[in-house]
């Protein structure tokens, strides 16, 4: 095993959309694939909101064991891109407002979905993944082992994207979507990335003074 530090999880954080494999109930047995957008949890985990109707939902009611694939691939060249495939169990999670106010920040256009009234969040308790990041970056890791620190609250994650909302550096097309204590989820004229911290920041000093960097690094 030879995987670069927090490579799976800041892959996690950079796309937007994932391929959800159920257990297919007909035919019975078969592997069902499906693709969706996802966001990540304060834990990292694919979130998805998916309609009580799917095919897909059905499957996870009947066995919520599933796979979850995320790939980032340049240029449409899959074999050299990173790819994570991730093995757990889907649960469904209540819609409180701090869940639904993050999945939006991800994906704004959730909220018409949301609006109908028959679509309810999953998301997936990790129990092993793979990741291959290129030649001889790939291997096995636990679930446990994706972050093994306590996640930031949705308060603290809250007050630093308000206050850097009101920064008097950041102009019209940046938009913090969510934080860790390893990187910022971004979106740039409209379009996700991914600002991944030099080390891992503890505390909301550090936490401050990575963003503020963040910002100057693509407001400037």
């Amino acid at each position: 095993m030879n995987i670069p530090a927090h490579a799976p999880l800041h892959l996690l954080h950079l796309a937007a959309i994932g391929t959800l494999a159920t257990h297919a109930r007909q035919p019975e047995g078969f592997p069902y694939p499906s693709v969706l957008p996802f966001a990540p949890d304060p834990q990292h985990r694919p979130t998805i909101l998916v309609s009580r109707l799917a095919e897909h939902t059905h499957n996870l009611h009947a066995d919520p064991r599933a796979g979850f694939l995320v790939v980032d691939a340049p240029e449409g060249d899959v074999l050299s891109g990173q790819r994570v495939t991730l093995l757990g169990r889907f649960e469904p999670v209540d819609a409180t407002p701090e869940v639904v106010q993050r999945y939006l920040r991800y994906h704004a256009d959730a909220e018409r979905y949301l609006a109908l009234g028959d679509f309810t969040f999953w998301a997936m308790r990790l129990e092993r993944l793979r990741y291959i990041g290129g030649f001889g970056a790939m291997g096995w890791l636990d679930g446990t082992e994706l972050d093994p620190l306590p996640p930031l609250g949705f308060d603290e994650e809250d007050a630093l994207i308000r206050h850097f909302a009101g920064h008097s550096a950041v102009a019209g097309g940046f938009q913090l979507l969510g934080v860790d204590r390893y990187g910022a989820d971004l979106k740039l004229d409209g379009t996700r990335t991914r600002f991944a911290f030099a080390d891992v920041k503890l505390n909301t000093e550090t936490l401050h003074a990575a963003l503020e960097d963040c910002i100057q690094r693509h407001v400037n």
